[in-house]
């Protein structure tokens, strides 16, 4: 009889982003986005066998939204089963576990975060929520408030305008899970639009070679027409903003994996290691290898 591991993270398909703790100290200190703001944030697609057991809790508040699939979590001398459209927030130093089993996956989203505004929300702390599926749920739109937190601090984690933006992004997304009616009779806000399936192309072929005209060509407009789009809606260009996806890879690479940082580099179709190198530290602020030596000491989800 085979033996099954249990892991944390690691899961085929999935993304995250730490903050950096250097950074942290900014947010911290910052009138604006002390008030809430995110230490951790990601997705876990179809995670089997996952577990995470903290004895004594993790010091920021834990959100997470069960989009497909069933897992549990145990809190407070409780066990509660998180299945579809289910989310819970859990409360920063107590003890808690959750996970998935060795048959049946979970698709999360979940993110960490803290600030003087948090307790706002501790109505809603501790305890499994569902978000009934109905024609005004709006789970989609919230969805995409997730992913407008995640590709902003993605797009540019160092930029101060970001971040403040990106807080008060997760108050929006946080008050419409504590205030669900108000924000069923909210008007919906748009669909992803072409610009989100660009974005969503260069995912898709990170650790290949692709071009503006690759880009161009999959969105159906011109090369002079993407790259205004481009810049309207993210503030750079596609290119660029392929750039800052290959080094957020290349961050998730430096904590959770051995690869060398000439490894790493290949991978992500650079020049070479020196190449990497630079583009690494004019975007993340540290060479490669101090932001391996610094994150992976810490704590994920």
């Amino acid at each position: 009889m085979s033996i099954k591991t249990f892991i944390p993270s690691g899961f085929p398909g999935e993304r995250e982003i730490i903050i950096p703790a250097d950074l942290l100290d900014s947010i911290i200190n910052n009138p604006v986005t002390e008030q809430l703001y995110v230490t951790h944030i990601g997705y876990y697609p179809n995670a089997k066998c996952h577990y995470r057991e903290r004895p004594n809790g993790a010091e920021q508040y834990i959100f997470i939204y069960c989009e497909n699939g069933i897992g549990w979590v145990e809190y407070n001398g409780e066990r509660m089963t998180l299945a579809k459209d289910q989310f819970i927030i859990l409360p920063p130093y107590e003890k808690h576990a959750y996970g998935s089993g060795d048959k049946k996956s979970w698709s999360i989203y979940w993110l960490h975060f803290r600030g003087t505004n948090a307790p706002f929300f501790n109505s809603i702390m501790g305890r499994s929520i569902e978000i009934k599926d109905a024609d005004n749920s709006r789970i989609q739109d919230r969805l995409i408030l997730f992913a407008e937190i995640y590709r902003n601090i993605e797009h540019d984690i160092y930029d101060l305008e970001n971040l403040q933006y990106t807080s008060f992004c997760l108050m929006h997304f946080l008050a419409s899970l504590k205030y669900i009616k108000s924000f069923r009779e909210i008007k919906t806000i748009g669909k992803i639009d072409n610009i989100q399936k660009c974005i969503q192309f260069m995912k898709d072929h990170l650790e290949e070679k692709i071009t503006l005209s690759d880009i161009a060509d999959f969105s159906g407009y011109s090369i002079t027409r993407i790259n205004a789009l481009f810049r309207t809606e993210t503030g750079v260009t596609p290119m660029e903003y392929f750039s800052n996806l290959k080094i957020q890879r290349a961050c998730k690479y430096l904590r959770d994996s051995d690869l060398k940082i000439k490894e790493i580099a290949f991978k992500l179709n650079y020049f070479d290691q020196f190449h990497f190198s630079k583009n690494f530290y004019k975007k993340i602020g540290i060479p490669p290898l101090k932001y391996r030596k610094m994150v992976q000491t810490k704590d994920t989800i």
